[in-house]
């Protein structure tokens, strides 16, 4: 069993009032480092047997199509991770058509 993680963020042009706000927090509560904060969306698509560059494929154009928003959100990463039996080496790849 495998795992593909996509990754979905506002472009940068999008106002973001989330990651605005927890950019806010953040040096009240003593974490100073931070300058800037954009919140994303994270999704796990779960396949039977191995990750392979079709199901990669695949992944990334559900990503475009379905799982993002194409006005206002890029898909910024779409990979392979560690399934729950092991048997796939974590992050195996991220795909090359990133934004």
């Amino acid at each position: 069993m495998g795992i593909v993680v996509v990754d979905v963020m506002l472009k940068s042009e999008i106002l973001d009032p989330q990651g605005q706000a927890v950019a806010g927090a953040l040096p009240r509560l003593g974490f100073n480092q931070f300058t800037d904060v954009r919140q994303g969306k994270r999704f796990e698509l779960t396949v039977e047997g191995e990750v392979t560059d079709e199901v990669l494929a695949a992944a990334r154009a559900a990503a475009e199509t379905m799982l993002s928003n194409p006005v206002i959100e890029d898909v910024v990463g779409v990979r392979a991770e560690l399934g729950e039996t092991g048997s796939q080496a974590a992050e195996l790849k991220e795909t090359a058509a990133q934004a």
